[in-house]
């Protein structure tokens, strides 16, 4: 009896992502004079021991933490600075805590996910082969004992994560862990104390403000008029140091947001909230400001909207993006397309390398005059575990390297302003089932086809609600509508459908075609025949009786 097929899981369903929530933009603060420079520093270490010390009070109140403990931290440090620069520390000390917690769940999880794949290697034979769907047994008693010897390491961080979880506890590192771990290898990071210590004290400053509607400009704290002047409200153990009214510190500097520069302009001058962050790069010794601001969270466009002039397909790589172009028919248009991107070097070069294939993505998408890009809606958290793989470390690597995260908040912000919306569907079979039904028929001598480009196919493909597969199986007896119409299958009133092919008999023999070319020439004869007939015989269309 032939072994029963295997169960395939259900299909989400699409839809059209959200626009981005929030805006950011940056720019530089030219000429700065000693005396500013000399001021921001001391802003900033004043501020930035506020904040170690609140964050240090709110990781110790843990899960205890109430309204009640909250308002008495801002009371204490409103004396040392005031009531505003209190409320934005303590704010982004919760944050700061919060994202710790999420971090630490992750953690927990991750360790689960290791432990429930090594127990169920372990307790197969070794050397016995595996599936898809589950890892076989280790190749050799001594891996098999160094991964029972592992298997105890991480039930006990398991264990450990857990008492930290139940019992509140994060860790956090005001500057970053790996700023910190950085100290005691300072000969590999080629740095000397004194650049490092730079570093590590910039890190910790705070000079940041939250915005407040109805304010003048949107921040009370850190304030930017229209025509670019920048001033900051001094704590009151600094207000000596202020050069303008109510205890203000006026730059000598001007700014100008090149980029969303007229929406920043229209905010302040509504007194929108606008929220402002300045730091300096160390390295490059230069004062930066970022302004940042919400928007309301709203769908671009229906879903039936995205469909109506086509789609275009995008299958997410290690290395680049494979698109490829459909009608809104799920019929492919023309040839693949490719945008490489280069994942190696430092975190600034990565993250550029992305937002400049995405860029290219979207102006090639919108000279198409598709009105969405369908991408698969990916999420590798389960497969990044180091147990699950083995040793397939260019594998596990190859998923490493694709940005799930970044790329879509990158591609869903930075489609917002084309015009694009962003259609995720769900990720199930696409490299499978595109390469099997639309790799090789789109293959021609002068078309390179790839899996990654079919499966871009079977991506825009189900964005429009159409199956992967290029078409049905006939229907029964044989391949006539006997039994009923196909069900993948253009309406009768579908422009540029297949129409009824003309009957044999509609011209003479050996007359040209309609459109005035032979689709063959005749072939010389190795034979010798008679001569042909002259004699021609014509079916008439319609027989008329009198």
């Amino acid at each position: 009896m032939a072994e029963s097929a295997k169960k395939l899981r259900t299909i989400a369903p699409s839809f059209v992502a959200l626009g981005p929530s929030g805006v950011a933009v940056r720019d530089r603060l030219k000429r700065l004079t000693a005396e500013d420079e000399e001021v921001l520093h001391l802003v900033g270490a004043h501020q930035g021991a506020l904040a170690s010390r609140d964050l240090k009070q709110r990781c110790a109140d843990g899960t205890d933490h109430s309204t009640d403990t909250w308002a008495a931290r801002k009371r204490g440090l409103t004396k040392a600075s005031s009531s505003r620069i209190a409320g934005a520390i303590t704010k982004a000390s919760h944050d700061q805590w919060a994202l710790a917690r999420r971090c630490q769940a992750a953690h927990i999880q991750n360790l689960a996910a290791g432990i429930k794949t090594l127990k169920h290697r372990l307790a197969l034979s070794i050397g016995e082969k595996g599936s898809k769907r589950a890892a076989g047994g280790y190749r050799s008693r001594s891996e098999w004992f160094n991964k029972s010897r592992r298997l105890v390491a991480l039930e006990a961080r398991h264990a450990a994560g857990v008492a930290d979880w139940r019992a509140g506890r994060v860790r956090v590192v005001r500057g970053g862990k790996r700023l910190a771990n950085t100290r005691h290898n300072l000969a590999e990071a080629q740095l000397r104390e004194e650049q490092w210590r730079a570093r590590w004290e910039a890190a910790r400053w705070f000079l940041a403000a939250d915005g407040e509607s109805g304010k003048r400009f949107g921040n009370e704290t850190i304030r930017v008029t229209p025509d670019g002047e920048i001033s900051i409200k001094l704590p009151a153990p600094l207000a000596h140091l202020a050069n303008g009214r109510h205890g203000r510190y006026v730059l000598a500097c001007r700014i100008a947001f090149a980029h969303r520069g007229a929406e920043w302009a229209d905010r302040i001058t509504l007194n929108q909230a606008v929220a402002y962050r300045i730091h300096l790069d160390v390295t490059r010794g230069r004062w930066y400001l970022t302004a940042s601001w919400q928007r309301p969270v709203v769908q671009t466009v229906p879903l039936a909207a995205a469909r109506a002039n086509g789609m275009v397909g995008v299958d997410t790589n290690a290395g680049h993006f494979a698109a490829y172009l459909l009608d809104p028919h799920g019929n492919p248009i023309g040839d693949p397309h490719r945008f490489p991107y280069s994942l190696s070097g430092t975190a600034d070069h990565r993250d550029a390398q992305i937002r400049h294939a995405i860029t290219r993505l979207l102006h090639w998408a919108k000279n198409t005059g598709v009105r969405a890009i369908a991408i698969e809606d990916l999420d590798f958290t389960t497969e990044k575990t180091r147990e699950k793989h083995g040793s397939r470390k260019r594998f596990r690597q190859l998923i490493s390297g694709i940005p799930t995260g970044k790329l879509k908040a990158r591609l869903v912000s930075m489609a917002a302003e084309h015009g694009l919306a962003i259609v995720a569907v769900d990720p199930a079979y696409t490299s499978k089932w595109g390469g099997r039904h639309w790799q090789k028929p789109l293959v021609t001598p002068r078309r390179k086809m790839s899996r990654h480009d079919a499966a871009g196919i079977a991506i825009g493909r189900r964005a429009l609600g159409n199956p992967i597969r290029r078409r049905t199986a006939p229907p029964p007896h044989d391949q006539s509508d006997r039994v009923g119409h196909r069900t993948a299958q253009a309406a009768p009133g579908t422009r540029r459908r297949d129409g009824n092919r003309p009957p044999a008999t509609d011209r003479l023999h050996g007359e040209p075609t309609p459109s005035g070319k032979r689709k063959r020439g005749p072939s010389a004869s190795k034979t010798v025949r008679d001569a042909p007939s002259t004699h021609q015989w014509v079916q008439d269309s319609l027989l008329h009786t009198g």
